[in-house]
């Protein structure tokens, strides 16, 4: 076996090996993200206004406010935020303190009617 052979095949092995541990972290924690927003995965959209987005944005809504409310224990109004707002106040409820109060984290958000 010859140096270039041994080097393609590590080089094969670290790309597959990266394939199998980091391929499921990117759907969630515990698996958690719906089919139904999987079922959109690498489509584009025209505009906000495209009833494909307005679908992908209503499971994603719908996704996020679940586990808001399993992991956090807060409902929130799925006509008040975005998904893409409820992902941001996801992240920043596992940054705050205990003492911080939720409504506080919430009043930098826009409200979308």
């Amino acid at each position: 076996m010859t140096v270039k052979n041994f080097v393609s095949i590590i080089s094969i092995l670290v790309i597959v090996s990266w394939f199998v541990f980091m391929a499921p972290s990117s759907q969630g924690k515990d698996g958690q993200l719906s089919s139904e927003v999987l079922s959109h995965a690498g489509r584009s959209y025209r505009s906000v206004e495209d009833p494909a987005y307005i679908s992908y944005d209503e499971a994603l809504r719908t996704s996020v406010a679940e586990r808001i409310k399993k992991e956090f224990g807060v409902v929130l109004d799925l006509k008040t935020y975005s998904g893409f707002d409820l992902l941001e106040i996801e992240a920043l409820f596992k940054c705050k303190k205990a003492a911080e109060r939720v409504e506080d984290f919430l009043k930098g958000f826009p409200k979308h009617r």
